[in-house]
């Protein structure tokens, strides 16, 4: 079985001679660190090293404001603001906005300026035949959202006008079906997935009700993951924290995989996960907060080997969170991929 058929096969729930494996997205500070211990020179001879099953590749974006799709907004307030530090709680240009109108006078940014074919279809030429390739789409217009109020202003906007919160919010969703269609269009047959998500949690759970989930962020999650859906992609939807209660409401949308199974929060145990949604597949489940950073190669190799008995599909065994972080012993992730592949 190659990674792609493991791959597909674990999100569908069947059979698998092992589970399918993710190492993420790790951050730059750790892969020095990782590239000592494994005696590789790069970030491919490091995937090649473990055997991941996973390739990922990023949607090319290139604005004067932003290299990054995930940041295409130009909403600090303060145009000095160092765009690369800024926080969702930094106050944004639609701050004080209580009227749908004040809307379209921002200068939106439009997708087509700068997303060029042609590299789109680069970022995919190279990559292996044999392995799952995982688009990095984020499309995170919830996040985005807040970023346009700031996030307390935000979360009162949604309360109090939120025919303003919506008016906003789709008009970046359509920014990024926009975005996303060109990137689509343009690694046809190439692509077997992709990531999309907005943080919707917190240790405790949710940071807005359910109501509210529903009300202003799966609408637009629909629309998106329909699109993935009609390019014949699997979609892996991202959101950090407690968030078991919307898992049902994902899965109705049509998200096939949740991600990244924050191990220490409240209600996502695994043993819960898979006995309450039998329906659901999921990919993470191996502690970045604890785990990882503060356990022995024995102990990681013994936790998933657990998730595995519990998982024996529909689990793509990956750390918790996907950017792995320079605090994490290279030992362990060399003890997460060995014990998955046992």
């Amino acid at each position: 079985m190659n990674s792609i058929e493991r791959f597909l096969k674990t999100i569908a729930r069947e059979q698998v001679d092992r589970p399918a494996t993710w190492l993420g997205l790790p951050d730059a500070g750790s892969l020095p660190g990782l590239y000592k211990h494994f005696g590789v020179a790069g970030f491919e001879e490091l995937k090649r090293a473990i055997d991941d099953d996973v390739w990922t590749v990023e949607l090319p974006y290139d604005s004067p404001y932003s290299k990054h799709i995930y940041d295409a907004f130009p909403f600090a307030k303060d145009v000095a603001t160092n765009n690369d530090e800024r926080t969702l709680t930094t106050p944004g240009v639609f701050e004080d906005c209580e009227n749908v109108a004040e809307v379209d006078k921002f200068d939106w940014p439009n997708p087509e300026l700068y997303i060029c074919p042609e590299k789109c279809r680069q970022v995919v030429a190279d990559t292996p035949v044999d392995k799952a390739i995982l688009g990095i789409l984020w499309s995170a217009h919830f996040q985005d959202t807040c970023a346009a109020f700031g996030m307390e202003n935000a979360l009162m906007t949604m309360a109090s006008c939120p025919e303003v919160f919506e008016a906003i919010n789709n008009r970046i969703v359509d920014f990024y079906l926009k975005a996303n269609e060109i990137f689509y269009e343009n690694t046809k047959g190439k692509l077997h997935a992709v990531l999309i998500g907005n943080d919707l949690g917190t240790q405790q759970g949710l940071m807005i009700s359910p109501a509210m989930v529903r009300q202003f962020v799966l609408p637009g999650a629909e629309k998106l993951v329909k699109q993935a859906h009609s390019y014949g992609l699997k979609v892996i939807y991202h959101s950090c924290g407690g968030v078991t209660d919307i898992f049902d409401d994902l899965v109705q949308i049509g998200v096939d995989v949740l991600h990244p199974i924050q191990a220490l929060a409240v209600g996502m145990e695994p043993a819960r996960l898979k006995r309450d949604f039998v329906n659901a597949s999921f990919c993470g489940g191996v502690c970045t907060q604890e785990l990882l950073v503060n356990g022995t190669p024995e102990i990681v190799a013994a936790k998933v080997r657990e998730l595995r008995e519990l998982f024996p599909t529909g689990l793509i065994i990956s750390p918790s969170h996907e950017a792995i972080l320079p605090d994490i012993a290279p030992a362990n992730i060399e003890a997460l991929f060995k014990a998955s592949k046992e």
